[in-house]
């Protein structure tokens, strides 16, 4: 009878699950990031709904929620960078000094920018968005809006940038502890 077996890599379960988490939790987060930016995004602007006048408070709803589940992954994400940093695993990220301080600040970075949306961009957005005038008054897109999204656009692509760099050095970490073995 043949036995099948697979080579376990020489990991500490502490260790590996801090890298699978930030793995995950980038992974998830840049598809999440994608969809919104890619579907929802598109799908809102070219229905017309930024015209419609309960827009701002719905808006405000969605992007809200989404931008503080973005704060949580975000909180992981340098939590358990910090926590890798303690484990001192062989050539992994936390241990590398240039890789450590990346990681560190690509973590950090993703925060800031989750910060900013949740608590700068998306109240002044949906404030802007607001409709003060009578019912059934024209609704016009404030001049102010067009800066407000070139400001979340940028700063969209550096998170989606920054998650991508996490993504190749926590992949890269968790792939050489598999060939390692």
């Amino acid at each position: 009878m043949t036995t099948f077996t697979t080579p376990v890599p020489k990991l500490t379960a502490r260790q590996f699950a801090w890298d699978s988490a930030v793995l995950f939790v980038t992974v998830l987060w840049l598809g999440c990031s994608l969809l919104m930016d890619a579907i929802v995004m598109p799908l809102l602007y070219t229905s017309g709904m930024m015209t419609q006048p309960g827009f701002a408070s719905a808006a405000h709803d969605l992007f809200g929620l989404f931008n503080r589940v973005e704060m949580i992954w975000a909180g992981i994400i340098l939590t358990a960078v910090l926590a890798m940093r303690q484990a001192h695993a062989r050539k992994a990220v936390e241990v590398c000094g240039s890789r450590s301080r990346w990681a560190i600040l690509l973590s950090a970075g993703l925060l800031a920018i989750a910060c900013v949306f949740t608590y700068v961009l998306a109240p002044y957005m949906s404030g802007l968005g607001l409709s003060l005038d009578l019912p059934g008054a024209t609704q016009a897109i404030p001049p102010a809006m067009n800066s407000m999204h070139a400001l979340y656009w940028s700063l969209e692509i550096t998170k989606l940038a920054l998650l991508g760099k996490m993504l190749g050095l926590c992949y890269g970490d968790i792939a050489a502890q598999f060939q390692d073995s």
